[in-house]
């Protein structure tokens, strides 16, 4: 029996090398999983840091480019505006026509909230119908001139000639009419 007890303790010896041997082959494959788990993690790690940056660059890119967009629109509208302005201005102030009015000066007065100006009627005589009803021929007029309307002021109920011109549109600060008087004329 002693035999058989021997025969038993070396075929264990084998079996608990087996055991260690897979024990070691697990802890070496649980050791190459880890490290493999392990580049992978900071492989995934770094590529998801590059995209975070690919993106980033990406983004601030397309911000920079939203920027320089919207700049140049911001840019050629301004010019745009001014230009047109500029145009409006002078289509508005040009000179349509010159001529000369005579009738009697009936009123000459300085009104207006904001820009003060002097505005002025000349009955050209005659009447005017309009509708239903018989109106005088009154005429309409603004003055810049403070020295003009001060001459106009001592004329006023009297017979003048007035020199004027006449504007496409004139501007609130110019006068409520399109015709300036630049001459007068007493008749």
């Amino acid at each position: 029996m002693s035999s058989e007890n021997e025969n038993p303790k070396e075929e264990k010896k084998p079996e608990e090398i087996k055991t260690e041997d897979d024990k070691n082959m697990f802890e070496e494959a649980a050791d190459s999983l880890s490290k493999g788990y392990e580049e992978k993690k900071d492989a995934i790690g770094k590529s998801i840091t590059e995209t975070k940056e690919s993106v980033s660059k990406s983004i601030d890119s397309g911000v920079k480019k939203t920027k320089s967009f919207f700049k140049k629109v911001l840019i050629f509208s301004s010019i745009g505006l001014v230009l047109a302005a500029a145009g409006y201005m002078l289509w508005a102030n040009w000179t349509y026509s010159e001529g000369t009015r005579t009738g009697y000066l009936m009123k000459l007065s300085k009104k207006g909230y904001v820009f003060k100006t002097y505005e002025g009627q000349l009955n050209l005589g005659g009447l005017q119908e309009d509708n239903s009803s018989i109106l005088g021929n009154v005429w309409n007029f603004s003055l810049e001139d403070d020295a003009l309307s001060e001459k106009l002021e001592q004329m006023e109920g009297k017979k003048v000639m007035l020199r004027y011109k006449e504007i496409n549109q004139a501007m609130p600060w110019q006068g409520e009419s399109n015709h300036f008087i630049y001459a007068i004329e007493e008749k």
